[in-house]
């Protein structure tokens, strides 16, 4: 089964496409999108995620509220969208891509002169941060691949794969490039509690593909480096500040038992998930409701009346990344942000 593009604009239909993520593996659903309302829905609910693909969203969001706003007086216009641009980026507050397709979008139609021309722009600015994204991915994978072993097992977390992007994948078009190249590539995906995006989405994406994966538990992750042969861990980010890197909770501990055993710990993202103005104590953690973790389909996991943690996130200091892997190249500690903010400026 070929997987189509993870989000995308339906032009016949004048609305956003994208492949509720809630549904894989059993079922692969495709979504039209017609209210920003309902994107805003459906970024909380998880349909759509992964840093890049929120990014597109933002970008698709506002694309959407120019084409659906009624409004006939251009600066009421221009304040109808910027209040539903405001309502998406507050939907997923860790991940910094969203609010960045978000406000690149709404600075490019600040720029037009008449509402019409506000509509094109920004749709036109929307598919180009979709475009922009596919070929980021893809100059990750080749700057990646070349990290890797000819033959090699790669430990993952989470889901930076195609259904985290447009397609393609951060972390996981590092693996799919090491593979078009000839190398020979297993991974051991781990399933990523609560919600199970390397069991559910990171092993489908890759069987799909015919690329060698087996699931773990993330507690099997340290006793795995320890007892077998662990090449590389890439995995994905949602934010990377200049003292941390923000991902799926599990991550750091990832990295602390990567650097234990003297594996190499890689982190795939495009620099537009970089933020240069803020440190990690500054950033917020995103808590997701206690259901996820107290309850399996419907069967009650965790007794009633006990409180429950759910931080979406965590942060891995800088100190124990081997290096980040984006579309410009390869970077290594200490990590300049500063001098990268020229590849990320809102156009």
């Amino acid at each position: 089964m070929k997987i189509g593009a993870t989000i995308g604009w339906d032009d016949t239909h004048t609305c956003i496409r994208y492949i509720d993520q809630t549904r894989l593996p059993g079922h692969y659903i495709v979504v039209l999108c017609r209210t920003v309302q309902r994107l805003a829905t459906a970024i909380r609910r998880l349909e759509v995620r992964g840093a890049p693909a929120l990014g597109v969203a933002g970008a698709f969001g506002i694309a959407l509220a120019a084409a659906t706003c009624k409004k006939k007086d251009l600066a009421a216009f221009r304040a109808d969208v910027q209040k539903d641009g405001d309502l998406l980026a507050a939907t997923r507050p860790t991940a910094i891509n969203l609010s960045w397709g978000v406000n690149r979008v709404l600075c490019a139609l600040e720029q037009a002169e008449s509402i019409d021309a506000a509509k094109k722009v920004a749709l036109a600015e929307a598919k180009e941060v979709a475009r922009e994204d596919e070929t980021c991915c893809h100059a990750i994978g080749e700057f990646g691949a070349a990290l890797l072993p000819k033959r090699c097992t790669v430990l993952t977390h989470c889901n930076a794969g195609a259904l985290a992007c447009t397609s393609w994948g951060t972390a996981l078009g590092v693996i799919r490039s090491a593979v078009e190249q000839g190398k020979d590539v297993k991974v051991l995906a781990c399933e990523t509690r609560p919600l199970l995006q390397g069991a559910r989405l990171t092993a489908w994406e890759l069987s799909q593909d015919g690329i060698d994966v087996t699931v773990i538990t993330d507690s099997m992750a340290a006793h795995l480096m320890r007892t077998s042969t662990i090449d590389a861990v890439v995995v994905g980010a949602d934010r990377i500040t200049g003292d941390a890197v923000f991902n799926k909770i599990g991550t750091y501990m990832h990295a602390v038992c990567a650097r234990h055993h003297v594996i190499p710990f890689y982190v795939a993202a495009p620099l537009a998930t970089f933020d240069p103005s803020h440190s990690e104590k500054e950033v917020e953690i995103e808590e997701r409701s206690r259901d996820e973790v107290a309850r399996c389909g419907t069967r009650t996991t965790v007794p009633e009346g006990v409180q429950v943690k759910n931080p979406a996130f965590d942060a891995t200091p800088k100190e124990l990344v081997t290096a980040v892997i984006t579309e410009q190249g390869v970077l290594r500690p200490p990590l300049d942000l500063k001098a990268l903010t020229c590849h990320r400026t809102i156009r």
